[in-house]
């Protein structure tokens, strides 16, 4: 595998098999099949077990569990099939309402509480992905973010753009089709560029204002219409931090599903040092050397929290900061 690809959620082996989502004697069969899982999310957050919370809470379909697809008609999406050839779906489950849940903890940065459904053992739990992400395995991790975002999606395109009559969920769940004007609609992924900005031994972070205290990262935005990599890298370094870049090189790419994002991790150089934010754009950003990043990465700093880990960017701060970030690119362009 190369290096770029060792990302959270990169380098799974999930068999999409998009040629037969249209053929429903194969849906059929999959679903019938005796090996087949569906996994079940709650809210956007997957059913894990174990003690750890690093296994995906994969179930039959005859478990009790999923007769609350037939009463509340929730979505069911297949996803493909595992590296030993089983089908694999998911579910939402989002009607079923846990005892004492509090609401605000999934309006939060990060909701750090655990929902236990009745018709499971203690060690099944459905939790926020940002908080295992880095647990599970890359076939377990690519399964949990497709099934995430896809099921997310379906939750907030359920019109069709184009009449406003609701869509119906065709294509195995890859696909919302409008049966009053015939429109097809299509899972959408919204591209973003995340910038290792490079000013000698230094590096550019930046914190948004509704991030938790002190925790900077790499900066990044979303790539306009009619726009390319290099001019959205450079633009938003522009707006949010005054900093004129030269050259700009693709490193990585992270499907990010929270919700919908394909997160394009590129290295630029700074031609300007002079730092002049934009206070509706961020909250802070600062020059940071490699003896203060190594400080942040260990947790040994007293001001600055580093991005979490599983994140694209401390991905690549980490990469920069060991000298394999030229690993990266070799490989990747090797291709």
């Amino acid at each position: 595998m190369i290096l770029a690809e060792t990302v959270t959620f990169g380098g799974g082996t999930l068999n999409r098999l998009a040629k037969v989502r249209d053929d429903k004697k194969a849906m059929s069969k999959f679903r019938t099949n005796s090996t087949a899982r569906c996994l079940p999310l709650w809210r956007g957050k997957p059913l894990v077990r174990g003690n750890l919370r690093d296994e995906l809470g994969l179930l039959p379909f005859s478990h009790s569990i999923f007769k609350i697809i037939k009463e509340n008609d929730a979505a069911t999406v297949f996803l493909g099939c595992d590296h030993i050839g089983s089908p694999v779906f998911a579910t939402d489950l989002s009607s079923w309402s846990p005892d004492g849940f509090n609401h605000h903890a999934g309006e939060m940065f990060l909701d750090s509480t655990e929902q236990q459904h009745p018709d499971l053992t203690s060690d099944h739990v459905f939790i926020d992905l940002r908080n295992i992400m880095t647990n599970l395995s890359p076939n377990a991790a690519e399964t949990a973010a497709t099934a995430k975002a896809l099921l997310d999606w379906h939750k907030t395109h359920r019109f069709c753009s184009n009449c406003g009559h609701e869509s119906k969920i065709t294509s195995a769940g890859w696909q919302r089709t409008c049966p009053a004007c015939g429109s097809h609609h299509f899972p959408r992924t919204d591209p973003v560029v995340i910038m290792l900005v490079i000013h000698g031994n230094s590096v550019l972070l930046g914190r948004s204002h509704h991030w938790p205290s002190k925790m900077y990262s790499l900066l990044a935005g979303f790539i306009e219409p009619g726009e390319t990599i290099e001019a959205a890298a450079r633009r938003e370094v522009s707006e949010e931090t005054g900093i004129k870049i030269g050259s700009v090189d693709y490193l990585a790419s992270q499907p990010w599903p929270f919700p919908t994002s394909m997160m394009i991790g590129c290295k630029c150089a700074a031609l300007s040092t002079d730092i002049k934010i934009d206070p509706s754009e961020i909250d802070d950003a600062m020059w940071v050397n490699k003896d203060e990043l190594v400080m942040v990465l260990t947790g040994q700093s007293t001001q600055i929290k580093p991005a979490r880990k599983g994140a694209i960017a401390h991905f690549i701060l980490k990469n920069w900061l060991s000298g394999k970030l030229d690993k990266i690119i070799d490989h990747t362009l090797s291709q």
